[in-house]
């Protein structure tokens, strides 16, 4: 019976082995799952989090997700809206990936409010001033449009397909999917750079604050610039992962040479955008609030200014570089490590955007303030990894998720008896 769910011409491990190896990491998230209840029934007491520090460790990871899920609404832009159709090869993974990291993200937020039964005020009684009412209307919304681009593809599964409704129904969601992508594209511009706008107008913390356009500070256009240009670098990150794992090759390289690219320019624009902006609070916003640019970065080995120069330099202009030249982008290997140091760079901007947010001191009596998160905040923060791996795994056995898969590795269609 399993056999006959697997898409057609495509080779699959024993159904054995895949259920060892889905229990394995189904344990993980079971863990994961006995934490969330734990903070959902004894309360945030569960975590870490006190005074300093409202936000924390999940509020990096669902801002983490978001931006690697990112590679969903640019690469389907440029997939529908511009019509690149190489991309037609990769566009299903990066939906799917994008569909993991943004409920995800929902999971996340349904944690960290503490009181999940009451989840729904923020819809019913929003806060029409608030950034975060935004984000929340914005990241349920594009959640809806994944979902619907998902669907086609799960009906287009072996047996799914036979059922005449199945069949015409993914093929017409096909047909008006622009619609959708054009849609996803407009809610991620502004729920990624709300994101951005709610540390840049934290006025109380001078390490987030930013000048900028109107009433949106830069960090509004720099956190969806940054998702935009690091989220392609995860789906091709994932993308070998599968590869690796499965050990096959899932993908031509013409197609993953064009995303590098794409990626590569997004990332190497971005960074002097990045780098304009640090230099302009550096020496005139952090001044103009008494502040020098020290203040943020000496007294402290896990912040010092490694972290910054981690971030713009190793993280952002030499993945950049190795992906805008074409003879260092289309070698396998540095390849790799460009969209392994991408993908760590815009979790390392998220990373200081929340936490060395509240960890600088901003009165005369204070200390730099760190932060250990609770086992309950990493078992929920490593949950939707699991998670994420699971789908994938069933995902990719049986959808037809790459279709260059049966060309790349001329496999004999597989019979009811093997």
């Amino acid at each position: 019976m399993d056999s006959a769910l697997i898409p057609e011409g495509a080779k699959r491990c024993s159904l054995p082995k895949f259920s060892i190896g889905m229990a394995i990491v189904g344990a993980v998230l079971l863990w994961g799952v006995w934490a969330m209840f734990l903070c959902w029934f004894k309360g945030l007491n569960q975590t870490n989090m006190n005074d300093y520090y409202g936000f924390a460790l999940w509020i990096w990871a669902d801002l983490a997700v978001i931006a690697v899920g990112g590679g969903a609404f640019f690469t389907g832009m440029l997939r529908y809206i511009f019509n690149i159709k190489e991309l037609k090869n990769i566009i299903n993974f990066a939906v799917i990936i994008g569909f993991i990291c943004y409920s995800s993200a929902l999971l996340i937020l349904a944690i960290d409010i503490g009181q999940p039964l009451r989840g729904w005020f923020i819809f019913w009684h929003a806060n029409i001033h608030s950034m975060l009412t935004e984000v929340a209307f914005c990241l349920s919304c594009y959640f809806a449009v994944l979902t619907i681009e998902f669907i086609p593809n799960i009906l287009e599964n072996r047996q799914a397909n036979k059922v005449p409704f199945f069949h015409h129904l993914a093929h017409n969601m096909h047909g008006i999917m622009v619609i959708f992508a054009a849609t996803g594209a407009f809610l991620s511009f502004f729920h990624q750079g709300s994101l951005g706008g709610v540390a840049g107008v934290m006025y109380g913390r001078p390490f987030a604050v930013r000048e900028g356009l109107l009433i949106w500070p830069w960090t509004f256009f720099l956190f969806t610039w940054s998702a935009a240009a690091y989220g392609p670098s995860f789906t091709l990150l994932v993308t070998k992962m599968t590869e690796v794992i499965t050990g096959k090759k899932l993908v031509k390289d013409n197609v993953v040479h064009l995303l590098a690219k794409i990626s590569g320019w997004m990332i190497v624009t971005y960074i002097i955008a990045k780098i304009i902006d640090t230099i302009y609070w550096a020496y005139v916003t952090a001044p103009s609030l008494g502040f020098k640019l020290s203040h943020f970065y000496t007294d402290n080995s896990f912040y010092g200014y490694w972290i910054l120069i981690t971030e713009i330099v190793i993280c952002g202009i030499v993945p950049g570089a190795i992906l805008v030249i074409k003879s260092t982008r289309e070698n396998p290997t540095l390849r790799l490590v460009a969209i392994i140091l991408g993908t760590i760079g815009v979790c390392l901007n998220r990373w200081v955007m929340v936490l060395q947010i509240m960890a600088v001191p901003v009165m005369p009596f204070d200390t730099w303030a760190l932060y250990i998160p609770s086992w309950q905040e990493v078992a929920t923060t490593v949950l939707p990894v699991a998670y994420g791996i699971m789908l994938i795994a069933l995902a990719y056995r049986y959808l037809p998720v790459f279709p260059q898969e049966k060309e790349l590795n001329s496999v004999k269609p597989i019979t009811e008896s093997e």
